[in-house]
């Protein structure tokens, strides 16, 4: 059987599976077969694993199958894999081949998903658009001249564009939700300490959280539930409350959404606004009430975020020297520190440099207590602002990104136009809370991304709200683009 990958959805893998109507190595090989047809103008690869896929496929055809067993899924290259290159879009870790699966590569592997290869993404998860890859940018099926946002654009881009029907990202200040929104695709932040980060490469290690990307809400809890829980190798991370749930409401009944208006000021072009708006109506019209709300202390997340991240990626970047990881760089006569400054000036793309300093400098002598300290003390305003509000709602609507999609270009030379993007998303990581990107309509013929977000482990929450929202907004997520050239 012929089968067409293109705005396939996982529940659709499932029922074509479930009814032998294709093989799990027809499955994969077609999204294989995909990706080596049209990746090649998109970038969303690093590097596939045919061979290991297919075989994999193969053992599941011989043995039997239930659930998403057979079901493809694409891994950002942050996320470690046993015996396969690992690079954090970085060449200082080129050839890296680690020793263990991350701890949400395990849980994938064990729930029979078959990884298809590693996805691009900004060197070490910095940036937003994924135009700081040692490797070349990705970009975005629904104009390749754009960004597909980032650092997860990679992840985000092969959903849009057919390539897996599920991926795996993470998100530090938007990561996730950002790049969801740019390519109209849903995106989930899970609570910090829901999903494991054993394995992750770490970028800020109190701000990561591995979460998936999906066609639909519902795809993104199947994959969710395969990801969240307790690992004993990753001490932050906690068992759920309650079992994820795959969603089915269809109305926003006694939901009460709180609307910041102080967020809403921070940049967000006029299109974003009516889509956003619009998408505020139908969730009223679904039952649900409007409440304004303030969050006072979220203009300052922005400045708060870039001093904590490049403070933590300071510290957890300084371990990449050319003695135990990736690429080492020496010439005769080199002394030890000469290494590692050849290594380490080779190695890092300008903007991982640009926030090693950074973080350094906040954290020295002299200046820890007036930024690493003071932005700290403004990440507990943030969080108490949250508290504050869950007190009068259940859940927060804003725009996922303040932007559609820009071109290619654009802002990698101006680094607080590029920090701009993550205005609306960086709230949800300092507070450590839950949030989703879902498609709300268009601006500009390019898509826009609602955030719900929710108080710390409301994922089901969220997901049922999202997919009620979902179900009343259409919305194609196959690009343009990609449709023309179906048909």
């Amino acid at each position: 059987m012929s089968v067409e990958t293109l705005g396939l959805t996982a529940e659709r893998c499932v029922e074509l599976l479930d009814g032998g109507e294709i093989s799990c190595r027809e499955l994969v090989e077609a999204y294989l077969d995909r990706i080596e047809a049209a990746d090649g103008s998109l970038n969303c690869f690093l590097r596939t694993r045919r061979e290991q896929a297919l075989s994999e496929a193969e053992a599941l055809d011989r043995n039997g199958r239930s659930g998403l067993q057979g079901v493809p899924i694409a891994l950002k290259d942050i996320l470690c894999v046993r015996g396969e290159e690992t690079t954090a879009g970085s060449r200082i870790l080129e050839g890296h081949r680690p020793l263990f699966d991350a701890g949400v590569v395990t849980r994938a592997r064990e729930a029979g998903l078959i990884p298809l290869g590693k996805t691009n993404m900004d060197e070490f998860a910095m940036g937003s658009s994924t135009e700081h890859s040692a490797f070349g940018a990705t970009h975005n099926p629904w104009d390749a001249s754009l960004v597909p946002g980032g650092s997860s654009g990679g992840s985000a881009a092969a959903v849009a564009a057919g390539f897996a029907p599920l991926s795996l990202g993470t998100d530090t200040g938007g990561s996730i939700r950002q790049p969801a929104a740019l390519c109209g695709v849903v995106g989930l932040k899970p609570t910090y300490g829901a999903v494991s980060r054993h394995g992750l490469i770490a970028f800020g290690s109190s701000l990561d959280q591995v979460g998936p990307f999906a066609l639909t809400v519902r795809d993104t809890a199947l994959a969710l539930a395969v990801i969240a829980g307790h690992d004993a190798c990753d001490s932050t991370s906690v068992p759920l409350p309650e079992p994820v749930r795959v969603p089915d409401d269809d109305d926003l009944r006694g939901v009460t959404l709180g609307i910041p208006l102080d967020l809403l000021r921070q940049g967000v072009e006029p299109g974003v606004r009516a889509s956003f708006d619009a998408a505020l109506t139908r969730a009223e019209a679904l039952g649900a009430t409007l409440r304004e709300i303030t969050l006072p202390h979220a203009a300052h997340a922005l400045p708060a975020y870039y001093l904590i991240a490049p403070a933590e990626a300071s510290a957890n970047l300084a371990r990449f020297d050319g003695v135990r990881y990736g690429r080492r760089l020496e010439e005769p006569g080199d002394t030890i520190v000469e290494m590692y400054g050849r290594t380490r000036s080779r190695g890092f793309g300008a903007e991982v440099k640009r926030r090693i300093m950074l973080g350094t400098y906040v954290l020295s002598a002299g200046y820890y207590d007036a930024y690493y300290g003071t932005a700290q003390r403004v990440r507990t305003l943030i969080r108490r602002d949250f508290d504050e509000a869950f007190a009068q709602v259940d859940l927060i609507a804003t725009p996922a990104s303040p932007t559609v999609a820009f071109p290619i270009g654009a802002r990698i030379d101006d680094p607080w136009a590029m920090y701009a993007c993550d205005v609306l998303t960086v709230p949800v990581n300092l507070a450590g809370l839950p949030g989703i990107s879902l498609p709300c309509g268009l601006s500009d013929g390019l898509p826009v991304g609602l955030q719900l977000i929710g108080p710390a482990f409301s994922e089901n929450a969220i997901l049922e709200s999202a997919h009620a929202l979902e179900q009343d907004i259409a919305f194609d997520p196959v690009p343009p683009p990609l449709r023309e050239a179906r048909a």
